[in-house]
């Protein structure tokens, strides 16, 4: 894929259809981004309101408190939606891998639902918008900088496979210390990530541009952002909630 040519220098040579050729992909390119912010920010909005409800009807306490399988099915359903949408997503229908999506953000709710029995409502809320303000920072600079950050992803991968590994070993350990270095490390991992998945995106117009996957490529680039908000959310809350 870095071997393709670029859309907006291939017709460096075409005088003032160059130019043309600039405004229309720039056109295309803010078409394109903004297609995954909405559908980023609507799966968001969708998982919060089902979190709420499902936390206001009394059920999330019954089965996320409580003892069962069901409380199993809740917790890694959203698991397995991402990783049928990471590794099945070549052979997904546009229109299946957005049921798909929307489908995640209904069970991330149903999971999310119980960060309403362990935080105020109050805490809660304003987490949420101090990350949605972070985020729109972080993401607007990885989509104007001129720097390259693709040179971070390794670290940051590194940095997500490591949290996993720990957050796991104090799942027996149990230390506050631990859980502290987890949740500062998680919002600084997951800040960089959204700034680098932001870049890498935009990036990736050149090569999904006027193509069958680019429809597929809006689903993928929204579940990004959309996880990097999420986790930046509940690393965050972690640090600052106040729990009831």
């Amino acid at each position: 894929m870095a071997n393709w040519p670029d859309p907006r220098t291939s017709s460096a040579g075409l005088g003032g259809s160059a130019s043309a050729t600039d405004v229309a992909f720039d056109a295309g390119l803010r078409s394109y981004m903004l297609s995954i912010y909405n559908y980023m920010a609507s799966g968001v909005l969708v998982t919060g309101i089902v979190a709420l409800l499902f936390a206001q009807s009394g059920l999330a306490y019954q089965i996320l408190a409580g003892p069962g399988l069901l409380k199993f099915v809740i917790m890694f359903a959203p698991l397995v939606f991402v990783m049928v949408l990471s590794f099945g997503i070549n052979r997904l229908q546009t229109s299946t891998a957005q049921m798909l999506y929307w489908a995640y953000a209904i069970v991330m709710g149903l999971s999310l639902a119980s960060i309403f029995l362990v935080y105020t409502g109050e805490s809660i809320a304003t987490t949420f918008f101090a990350t949605a303000a972070a985020f729109a920072g972080l993401s607007l600079y990885g989509y104007t900088t001129k720097r390259d950050l693709s040179a971070f992803g390794t670290f940051f991968i590194m940095g997500v496979v490591g949290i996993l590994v720990a957050s796991l070993i104090n799942l027996f350990l149990q230390s506050s210390a631990l859980m502290l270095a987890i949740s500062i490390l998680g919002v600084l991992i997951f800040a960089g990530l959204t700034a680098y998945d932001t870049q890498a995106l935009k990036s990736q117009y050149s090569y999904v541009r006027g193509t069958d996957f680019m429809g597929k490529a809006v689903i993928m680039g929204a579940l990004k952002l959309y996880l990097d908000f999420v986790n930046m959310f509940l690393f965050l809350l972690q640090l600052f909630g106040r729990r009831n």
